[in-house]
């Protein structure tokens, strides 16, 4: 067990669990943010033919170059959805509308605000552009690859699935992720409560974030501190999970239970990361199963999923882990408030970060104990101050800006 790592240390120790997960085919209506598990080659070529980015009249570029109006015999009408039968020779034009096939001969679209119908000709008053012509294959390119394995599935990527041929397309099936809470002092909201306990809120979020990783959280409510009941718990989440997210008792009291079992009965290959806050997480397995340990505050809980479980995410997804879903990028900001850091390890302070003329900014509006939720509430990122290092006003840092 290694104790009191670097975050990058933490991140390539966790990556070596990464999940062997399989793939399902999803229809198109259920895709929405999967992730792709095979790339998918187009099945025609986009467009499919060439056709009409306007409305308006398909003629011949040389028609029309000369200055003032030009004079030309309309031949016929072609629509969307129409096989072509015009062609036009010099001196004609097609009506054409939007996505309608180019007759034969046709090189140039005017569009229709440049024209005047006059019996049986068109008068035409304005450019005959080529650039109103979508080539054949010039979007997409039949049998070339077009979505990549990894590909985060945003509106635009399913419709471009569909627009290659695609009514159903191959995902990682979801991770399947285990979340336990614990310790004597929880109740579940709108129970009773009495003054020595607090209501448990780590689980919810937790598996909020699980869910924005493209996982399905199982949250299997609150453990008191018995490691009996810890145990049992563990069994039965390891049975039905991928791995296993826990939240609390892992520092050095004598009721963190989950570093106490996992020490005993599990396999810890780290303890604390030098991150402030967050300093205590364990990363291990149980039953073969990846568990990540999480510290009880809910600040910590939730930045340590930031900076270590969200990563792991994109490793089991053979992603990069600034590619979606991610939570977040990293990015230079202009501190407006002077934040404190942290003596030998990376300071996370709460902040809030907006876009100015001269380039972000941040500043902070709570404080910063690791128990105030509300404090990522009320801000959307964090510092990402290196050890004992402060910054004052003015200052330009790295920070890690909230998606």
């Amino acid at each position: 067990m290694e104790v009191g790592i670097s975050i990058a240390r933490a991140k390539l120790l966790i990556s070596e669990s990464k999940l062997n997960l399989s793939s399902e085919n999803i229809h198109l209506d259920d895709v929405n943010g999967r992730i792709l598990a095979e790339g998918l080659i187009s099945k025609v070529n986009d467009p499919r033919f060439n056709n009409s980015a306007m409305d308006g009249w398909a003629v011949k570029e040389a028609d029309c170059r000369h200055a003032g109006e030009t004079v030309l015999k309309i031949v016929g009408t072609i629509q969307a959805g129409a096989e072509q039968t015009i062609s036009i020779n010099p001196g004609e034009a097609c009506k054409i509308t939007t996505g309608a096939p180019i007759p034969d001969g046709a090189d140039a679209i005017v569009i229709v605000e440049n024209s005047k119908v006059e019996g049986k000709n068109v008068i035409i008053s304005g450019q005959a552009k080529k650039s109103f012509i979508r080539i054949k294959g010039e979007n997409l390119s039949k049998g070339k690859l077009a979505l990549s394995k990894g590909t985060y599935m945003t509106p635009s990527a399913i419709s471009l699935a569909a627009t290659m041929g695609y009514d159903e397309v191959p995902v990682y099936r979801k991770p399947v992720i285990g979340i336990i809470s614990t310790g004597d002092e929880l109740v579940m909201p709108n129970s009773e409560i009495n003054e020595h306990q607090i209501f448990e809120s780590n689980s919810f979020g937790i598996a909020a974030l699980v869910e924005k990783m493209g996982g399905k959280p199982i949250r299997y409510g609150i453990v008191t501190d018995s490691i009996d009941e810890l145990r049992e718990t563990l069994n039965h989440a390891a049975e039905d999970c991928d791995a296993l997210i826990t939240s609390g008792g892992v520092s050095m009291g004598d009721w963190d239970i989950v570093r106490k079992i996992m020490e005993a009965e599990g396999q810890i290959n780290f303890w604390k990361v030098n991150m402030r806050p967050g300093g205590p997480p364990l990363f291990g397995e149980w039953k073969k199963k990846p568990l990540f340990g999480l510290p009880g505050n809910p600040v910590s809980s939730h930045l340590v999923f930031l900076m270590l479980v969200s990563p792991w995410f994109s490793n089991t997804y053979d992603i990069e882990e600034t590619a979606p879903p991610n939570l977040g990028r990293k990015v230079r900001v202009t501190m407006k408030d002077s934040v404190k850091g942290a003596k030998n390890k990376l300071c996370l302070r709460r902040i809030r970060i907006i876009s100015a003329n001269n380039g972000l900014q941040a500043s902070t509006h709570t404080h910063q104990g690791s128990g105030n939720i509300h404090s990522m509430v009320a801000h959307n990122g964090v510092t990402l101050l290196p050890p004992n290092t402060n910054a004052k006003i003015g200052d330009i840092i790295d920070a890690f800006w909230f998606n």
